[in-house]
């Protein structure tokens, strides 16, 4: 790979787009709103140019795109990459916008009994964490809206698991009973009350069980409404780790700070010590992904 990398993690509300050299050095970075619901059909070439049509013009420069643009509902469709997968597979799966300059990377799928499960854009972030660290076996853990749990061998994804986790809190969070006693706005990560919700969630059982503890311990004054949003969210993400038992040994977390930091607490107070990556592991995966390809 001798030629400079536009990398562009389209999402369903927001754009980022980076100009990464030819030795995966991160030069410039840009963003905007202009996520995938906010483009009609047929603008998203005069989106992307509005964003980074300067770096497409330099001489030799490549384009992929990643994320949500991929979708249905996006620029073009990338059917999923079924896994067992790695950078092979997907390198082989690209939908060319323009050949041999803009592509479009696809998703991964897998299924578990018969049920399928689907990604866009984590399966980047995967391979840029593996790039980074030079690992291709182990568990990488996606925290967010859908989190993601992806099982990689041979430097393959095998399978991964989807938890609703950050949609079911945003539901509780706004939209249930739950919702009358909790403050209007967060305050700063209370990581006791994070840490019982968590016990709480590993020995209730169920969330359907233990979700409605945040109310009743709110209603005998033993949790202050400071400390509820805290604790309700050690309630869900605890009921995903629930979910997943035993406990990893051994796992790599990608994604903001705010949400690593919480997961590791969890993890750390069931024995695992995790290690942590951020957006850095988007613009590594695409590039690492880049130079796969048998381009002039």
């Amino acid at each position: 790979m001798t030629r400079e990398l536009i990398a562009v993690d389209w999402g369903t509300s927001s754009l980022r787009a980076a100009r990464i050299a030819a030795d995966g050095t991160v030069l410039e970075e840009r963003s905007s709103q202009r996520g995938i619901l906010s483009v009609p059909a047929g603008v998203f070439p005069a989106v992307l140019q509005e964003t980074c049509g300067d770096w497409l013009s330099r001489d030799g420069a490549l384009c992929l795109v990643s994320g949500m643009a991929g979708s249905k509902q996006g620029w073009r469709e990338a059917p999923y990459c079924a896994c067992p997968a790695g950078f092979g597979e997907v390198a082989r799966s690209l939908a060319w916008i323009e050949p041999q300059r803009i592509a479009i990377v696809p998703g991964l799928s897998c299924e578990h009994g018969g049920v399928p499960d689907v990604m866009r854009g984590e399966e980047v972030q995967v391979f840029g964490a593996m790039d980074l660290l030079g690992e291709g076996d182990g568990l990488f853990i996606l925290p967010g809206t859908h989190s993601k749990w992806v099982d990689v061998q041979g430097g393959r994804v095998r399978s991964f698991a989807t938890f609703m986790t950050g949609e079911i809190f945003a539901l509780l969070r706004q939209h249930s009973i739950l919702s009358r006693t909790l403050p209007a706005e967060d305050d700063p990560l209370d990581e006791a009350a994070f840490l019982r919700g968590v016990w709480h969630a590993a020995h209730a059982g169920s969330l359907l069980r233990a979700a409605f503890s945040a109310r009743t311990l709110a209603l005998f004054d033993r949790l202050t409404p400071a400390s509820q949003p805290s604790y309700l969210s050690g309630l869900v993400i605890g009921e995903e780790l629930r979910a997943r038992s035993p406990a990893p040994q051994r796992a790599v977390l990608i994604g903001s700070e705010a949400l690593t930091t919480r997961y590791a607490l969890a993890l750390r107070s069931l024995g695992c010590e995790p290690r942590a990556l951020g957006a850095q592991a988007t613009w590594r995966g695409l590039w690492a992904l880049a130079r796969t390809l048998d381009l002039p």
